[in-house]
């Protein structure tokens, strides 16, 4: 049996009964896009399955650095962080290459969820939320995901004896679509090709971007919980890949002042469920554009301002939305246009589809792709009409309501007042976000960073 095929408990079941595997592996995201999970022993996963397990909800109540938030409601001391119940997703089954026993099988993996009230914080049960609420209106919503990623000669331990300074890069010197570059370390190229075509996470295309060590893959197009499951996976695995061969890879939106950000660009379309008919091409219209992908399109625009705590989720990620940087500073919108923050990409059947170029590589691609495809349908929801831009958006001025936040508490705040957002999303999932972006935000203020040291410290 095909992992990729399973589609019920059952079949789940038949292909974990008939491994040599003596346990399982899963997974499930945390809040930051963290994959948190662990070895279950057969009998254990086989009746998990079937009847679900518990999860501690901790895992929503600490940060990525696994210390404890003090301002949430949903869990904390004040719950004295109970279990929560937790289910198995059968379709998510992969193999996992990097890990075989010794019989020479590799590991099985699975994706699992939180259930029950703490659905309400799950980012994978979010969006799937989403995906609810579209196909009611009669559509099946289509991804692909971009990532950017630097790549080290580093170790966890060189990282930190070096406290993150002075990192030596993969490669030197600004390569973009470099041949050269792909062909001397074909080796690594090759590895992480085929892990993801193994793991079912097709890469599209992957070259070198401009900068030392820096890549992109585009991710193969799908539905879009899929593709959503995909970034989730791809992030971690190919991080997991480069320490096994003493490299370290970072999705960070921008690790150094010296480099350009990285971002996780979103690609997206919308089909008619009954015909598979993407609905966003219309041959008779201006630019192929139908009259649904430009409510879509403007739902985008609209509502991009305050849900930016959706896509832009780190500290770090506000140091890439700065003047000068590839990056929009608000929602502007342009036909092929890769200056604007949402690019409407005409063509085909096949290829019409809106790319949502502000995402940053360190997204959780759960909570982006509900932000991008939620917005959307209330666009479509509230014939919605777009503000278009020509030529150089990063010249131009526009208008304050579609400007982005400038920090990450700003765009908490932001994403605790928009009602659009709460009957989208729902009360707990938006006051869960807001409340651990806040917290975010106030643990980078303990900090004395160096650029203050080296500006205040002998001339204030």
């Amino acid at each position: 049996m095909q992992e990729r095929s399973i589609q019920t408990i059952d079949e789940a079941i038949a292909l974990v009964e008939q491994s040599s595997l003596t346990h399982i592996k899963l997974g499930l995201s945390d809040i930051d896009g963290v994959i948190r999970g662990k070895y279950m022993r057969k009998d254990k996963f086989i009746s998990s399955l079937k009847h679900g397990f518990a999860f501690c909800d901790v895992v929503m109540g600490w940060d990525s650095n696994d210390e404890l938030y003090d301002n949430t409601a949903f869990t904390g001391w004040h719950t004295a962080y109970p279990d929560a119940p937790a289910r198995i997703d059968p379709r998510s089954c992969r193999r996992l290459p990097l890990e075989r026993n010794a019989q020479g099988e590799d590991m099985l993996f699975f994706i699992a969820e939180l259930d029950g009230p703490a659905a309400g914080v799950c980012p994978r049960r979010l969006l799937h939320r989403v995906i609810d609420r579209a196909a009611a209106m009669g559509f099946d919503a289509y991804a692909a995901l971009e990532y950017e990623f630097f790549m080290f000669d580093e170790t966890p331990d060189s990282v930190r004896e070096k406290q993150y300074r002075n990192l030596r890069n993969w490669t030197p010197g600004n390569f973009g679509y470099s041949v050269l570059r792909s062909t001397v370390h074909a080796d690594f190229y090759e590895e992480l090709m085929d892990l993801c075509e193994r793991m079912d996470i097709p890469i599209e295309s992957l070259h070198t971007e401009t900068g030392p060590g820096v890549l992109e893959a585009a991710i193969a197009v799908d539905r879009i919980g899929q593709a959503a499951d995909k970034g989730f996976l791809f992030k971690t695995f190919t991080k997991a890949l480069a320490e096994q061969q003493g490299l370290m890879a970072t999705f960070m939106a921008k690790w150094s002042h010296h480099c350009s950000g990285q971002s996780g660009h979103i690609h997206l379309s919308l089909a008619d469920r009954k015909t598979g008919r993407n609905v966003f091409h219309d041959p008779a219209a201006e630019h192929t554009m139908s009259r649904t992908q430009r409510h879509f399109a403007a739902g985008l625009q609209h509502y991009m301002p305050e849900f930016m705590a959706m896509y832009a989720q780190t500290i770090n990620s506000y140091t890439r939305l700065v003047p000068g940087y590839w990056a929009p500073l608000e929602a502007s919108l342009g036909i092929e246009n890769r200056t604007t923050a949402l690019r409407v990409i005409p063509g085909s059947p096949k290829a019409q589809r809106i790319e949502v170029r502000i995402g940053s590589a360190d997204a959780n691609p759960y909570i982006a792709l509900a932000a991008a495809l939620g917005s959307g349908l209330l666009g479509i929801e509230q014939e919605l009409e777009p503000a278009f831009t020509s030529g150089n958006a990063y010249a131009q001025q526009f208008p304050d309501d579609i400007k982005f936040p400038h920090t990450l508490w700003d765009a908490a705040q932001r994403l605790r007042r928009s009602q659009a957002a709460r009957e989208l999303f729902g009360d707990v999932f938006v006051e869960h976000l807001a409340s651990t972006r806040e917290w975010e935000e106030r643990k980078f203020r303990e900090y004395v960073t160096d650029w203050e040291l080296q500006r205040y410290f002998e001339i204030i």
